[in-house]
């Protein structure tokens, strides 16, 4: 079966959502109680917002998004097995995005700044 041309994602949030970029490198092994610890603490915003706060590693490879839904928080995460998502290095340490697109974007490897994307790859297993 042939790869999927886009990738398709579980994650649907509301169309009014707001998007954050959290710009500090973040230990990936925070949960929900730590980065919704980051949002209100460093952020100054309440992790509740009708808002997707995204959280990336230093070596730009493990992204994490965490959102409020209805009764309860979500945490999506992706790790990419070979390239780096794009990530501003001299910005504020909140950024927010225009539109949910730019975050699609920036999940399928765009430098939302300049547009280019990763490059696909496939294997048959992982050991």
């Amino acid at each position: 079966m042939a790869p999927a041309a886009r990738a398709a994602y579980i994650l649907r949030p509301a169309q009014s959502a707001q998007v954050y970029l959290y710009m500090e490198p973040v230990d990936m092994r925070k949960s929900i109680d730590g980065l919704a610890a980051l949002v209100e603490l460093e952020m100054e915003l309440s992790p509740a917002l009708e808002a997707i706060f995204v959280f990336c590693n230093r070596g730009r490879d493990k992204i994490k998004l965490l959102y409020w839904e209805r009764n309860g928080f979500v945490v999506w995460y992706k790790r990419l097995e070979k390239q780096r998502f794009q990530w501003l290095r001299d910005a504020d340490f909140v950024y927010q995005l225009r539109t949910g697109r730019d975050l699609n974007q920036l999940l399928d490897g765009l430098n939302i700044w300049s547009q280019k994307p990763h490059r696909s790859i496939q294997f048959d297993s992982v050991t």
